[in-house]
């Protein structure tokens, strides 16, 4: 179908245009007339299946320019939000609607200018609650709510948070849900706060045909080497998945003493890095990408060779997103899982639900992990007074020049003991005084910020 039969405004068909988009994709065919027309929808589709422009063409229509927040769309993630205001500009371009990006980790003062600016603000739940309770954004304006991965959202423990900011907005907005998969609590939410919703499903297979699925049986120890192997040999751009932070950590650096060119994305990695990552992973200039599950969810990249799960998903459902980063646009794609004994058990829930093809296990050289150094735990005893015996001399130098005294109590030990009450009087003031300096000693007023 194409785009011009929606009868869109004429700019957002320019912008389409520039952008290369001919034909609608079976997602989009079917949301944006329903959302062109102010229904409740849920959507059910995968990442890369061009659900932005499904639900972001439509408002983009529909809002009217210089009436300032009207459009929320709230997502799991940092790069979530950020590619989703990336492809609203872009199709915006020719039109004087704003969007802002709205989430943690950064300042608040460009955030301000944007929400007073904007018509649409793309935000994580969290740092939208920490604008509503300082007054800087206010949600009664707000005609179209978009709740996108929203299975990942609840898993995320975002449940309460987006309860909170839809109970803050009219009942009658337009609600829209996008989730690749349904949970029980994403259908429980929906019937909260969507009215009378229109169902959509795309197709959440991947394509056997485009994508090769295999797996290596490995022992625990030698499956870096075997990935460093792979990296090496194999060429083309690759995501490797692993299940912990800590894994990602570790593996990230242990391929970099290997020669390869890597980054990680996790939560704990702060947003300059993780954005840095994204941007030299889409330009080429990384040989792999570590992350997380949570880390890559919602991440649209582009010609990505294949995907390696170093660690066994947890559900075959994690597992269809991490597949469906690769053999997109039919492209040709490979998924590579790792497996250990420990988890074979798991892997066999995921031989049942799809096609993957065991190969045998090439050889490679072995290669020894470097060691994580583990913190000291700290000793903790008694705490040495400043005026006892053993060490009156380090103290007595001190005082005395705090005092601006000529006497020594280095022979007189029994006097230093009975001058200790006021010594001690002294270092309190001046701790005192020192954390007075530290954290000031001014008194703020717990006044909101209002700026509307």
């Amino acid at each position: 179908m194409n785009f011009e039969e929606f009868k869109l405004n004429p700019n957002l068909l320019k912008a389409i245009r520039d952008l290369g988009y001919e034909q609608a994709t079976p997602i989009q065919e079917k949301c944006i007339p329903l959302v062109l027309e102010g229904k409740d929808l849920i959507g059910q589709s995968l990442t890369g299946s061009g659900k932005t422009a499904a639900f972001g063409l439509p408002i983009l229509n529909n809002t009217i320019e210089g009436l300032k927040r009207q459009a929320l769309i709230l997502t799991p993630t940092r790069e979530l939000a950020q590619q989703i205001k990336e492809h609203l500009d872009a199709m915006a371009k020719y039109t004087k609607i704003r969007t802002v990006c709205v989430f943690g980790g950064v300042g608040y003062e460009w955030q301000i200018k944007g929400i007073k600016e904007s018509e649409i603000i793309v935000a994580t739940p969290g740092r939208l609650l920490d604008h509503i309770k300082q007054g800087t954004m206010k949600l009664s304006n707000i005609r179209v709510v978009v709740i996108d991965e929203a299975d990942r959202m609840l898993d995320m423990g975002f449940e309460k948070d987006v309860d909170r900011i839809l109970q803050m907005t009219t009942k009658k907005r337009q609600t829209i849900m996008f989730s690749a998969t349904m949970p029980e609590a994403a259908k429980k939410m929906a019937t909260r706060y969507l009215k009378n919703p229109e169902y959509v499903k795309d197709k959440l297979y991947v394509d056997v045909n485009k994508l090769n699925q295999i797996f290596y049986s490995v022992l625990r120890e030698k499956k870096f080497s075997l990935l460093v192997h792979l990296l090496k040999n194999k060429k083309g751009t690759a995501i490797v998945f692993c299940r912990t932070k800590r894994e990602v950590d570790k593996v990230t650096k242990n391929l970099r003493k290997q020669g390869l060119d890597v980054m990680g994305i996790h939560g704990d990695i702060s947003q300059n890095k993780r954005t840095l990552a994204v941007e030299m992973f889409k330009k080429g200039k990384l040989d792999a990408l570590i992350a997380t599950d949570v880390a890559a969810r919602g991440l649209d990249i582009k010609n990505v060779s294949r995907v390696y799960n170093y660690n066994v998903p947890k559900d075959p459902d994690d597992y269809t997103h991490r597949i469906g980063r690769t053999a997109r646009a039919g492209a040709i794609g490979e998924a590579i899982t790792l497996v250990s004994e420990k988890e074979r058990k798991e892997f066999n829930t995921l031989i049942k639900r799809t096609k993957i093809k065991q190969e045998p296990t090439p050889e490679f050289e072995q290669i020894i992990l470097i060691k994580e150094q583990k913190n000291q735990k700290q000793k903790f005893g008694k705490r040495k007074k400043p005026f006892e015996q053993n060490h009156y001399s380090e103290n007595i130098d001190y005082v005395n020049k705090q005092f601006g005294e000529t006497e020594k109590y280095s022979n007189n030990p029994q006097k230093f003991k009975r001058d200790k009450k006021s010594r001690t009087k002294f270092f309190k003031d001046r701790n005192f005084k020192n954390k007075s300096k530290k954290f000031g000693r001014k008194k703020f007023k717990n006044k909101k910020r209002r700026f509307f």
